[in-house]
């Protein structure tokens, strides 16, 4: 065990304080719902009865529980991984090993400590809870395929990016942190537009859009908007899942538009189409732009702190480091920041559900009508099995859209 000092005390009370506000806007999200029992809100009188709010509401209740045994034991086994000496003493092990390899293997251990208790949260949410409200059709083989695809690819990407962190902070003097953040601001932009066509087709199978009059309204419906797209295609997220959705990804020539074929098998034609000028409406609004511009400035300032924090001996003192490796003051300053962007979410929310208010507005002028998504949108939160009442709190911190009440209203305001 470490020691306890003034600057741990602060950070365990920053770190529980932020759990346990996390703890009591789900249980206060929670509880809004049996403030609401067995009324069915007006937008979906004739839609839903009560015995399907209830199962609604159910959904929401069971998720809940299951993240508060999860935020629980996850939180409380971070708390023994960095108070328990652990990270001090693997650090000294790996104090003769070369830089690259010493903070490679510093970062492996907790995180596969982390993912190995995700691991058995994730499964009762897919093969129980999932299972017992009819959305999942994922098979335990595919499960355990898609966990080892994602863990090689977040084991290159991560063992890429860390190792020329490592590198840039050893060998480029003062101003590393600058070629750094060049470095990772121009790779978020590369897998914006390798995604789509490299990294999503190894989980999902993608092909042309079957619908043939459907895809020409897409193509006409893109065109008259100035909306360049590289394909229309179908994505057979009905294997692993029952929930349907549709979205636009990629960046400049890589743009291309994706619909679940659950999308397909339960919405029509104009409830489709306004759903996509609504996505379509983000890239017209340049919210992606005016994200990476955000993430860019706020990335710079995070990448100044880390070149001031990782030479400041308190931060590694305080979590019972004798010495001071660029590797650990990473991590450090990572465990810092955590509990840290707890409170600053609903900035960045607040922003994504301004966002997308604007998308609803452009979409309500391509279609002149908000009926085809108001009932695209009720057909999604009951096939979805939807929260239609989240506590503001709840919105607050969480919802980066604005809630689907709230959505419905503005559109039919807008009529």
């Amino acid at each position: 065990m470490i020691h306890i000092n003034k600057l741990l005390v602060v950070y365990l009370v920053v770190y529980l304080l932020s759990t346990s506000l996390g703890l009591i806007i789900k249980w206060v999200n929670a509880g809004n719902l049996r403030r609401y029992r067995g009324e069915i809100p007006a937008p979906f009188r004739g839609i839903i009865d009560e015995k399907e709010l209830e199962r609604m509401d159910r959904y929401t209740v069971d998720k809940t529980n299951l993240s508060y045994v999860e935020t629980v034991i996850s939180r409380a086994i971070f708390l023994f991984v960095i108070l328990s000496g652990l990270l001090p003493w693997l650090a000294d092990v790996l104090e003769d090993v070369y830089l690259i390899w010493a903070g490679l293997i510093f970062f492996a251990v907790p995180g596969l400590i982390g993912a190995a208790a995700d691991l058995p949260f994730e499964y009762y949410h897919l093969f129980r809870i999932e299972d017992k409200y009819g959305f999942n059709t994922l098979t335990r083989k595919i499960w355990v395929m898609d966990l080892f695809k994602s863990l090689l690819i977040t084991l290159f990407i991560g063992v890429f990016l860390l190792s020329l962190l490592l590198l840039m902070i050893q060998y480029v003097e003062g101003s590393w942190w600058i070629w750094a953040w060049l470095i990772f601001f121009g790779f978020q932009i590369l897998m914006t537009i390798i995604y789509p066509t490299v990294i999503a087709p190894i989980f999902n199978k993608f092909t042309p859009l079957e619908n043939r009059e459907l895809t020409e309204r897409i193509r006409r419906l893109a065109e008259k908007e100035g909306f360049a797209i590289k394909g229309i295609f179908q994505m057979d997220a009905g294997k692993r899942s029952r929930h349907s959705n549709a979205y636009l990804s990629g960046f400049g020539k890589t743009k291309r538009i994706v619909l679940f074929d659950t999308l397909l098998g339960s919405h029509d034609d104009d409830e489709i189409l306004a759903v996509l000028a609504h996505e379509i409406g983000h890239f017209k609004r340049n919210h992606i732009k005016k994200q990476l511009v955000i993430m860019g400035l706020f990335s710079l300032i995070f990448f100044y702190l880390i070149s001031w924090m990782i030479s400041w001996a308190p931060m590694y003192h305080a979590f019972g480091f004798s010495g001071m490796p660029v590797y650990v003051g990473l991590f450090l300053v990572a465990v810092l920041w955590e509990p840290l962007g707890f409170f600053l979410s609903p900035v960045s929310m607040a922003v994504s559900r301004r966002f997308e208010r604007e998308a609803d507005r452009f979409a309500f002028n391509v279609m002149k009508s908000a009926q085809p998504l108001v009932k695209a949108l009720k057909k999604m939160a009951k096939d979805n099995l939807s929260n239609l009442r989240p506590h503001p709190l709840y919105v607050r911190f969480n919802h980066s859209h604005p809630p689907l009440l709230e959505r419905i209203r503005a559109l039919e305001e807008m009529s």
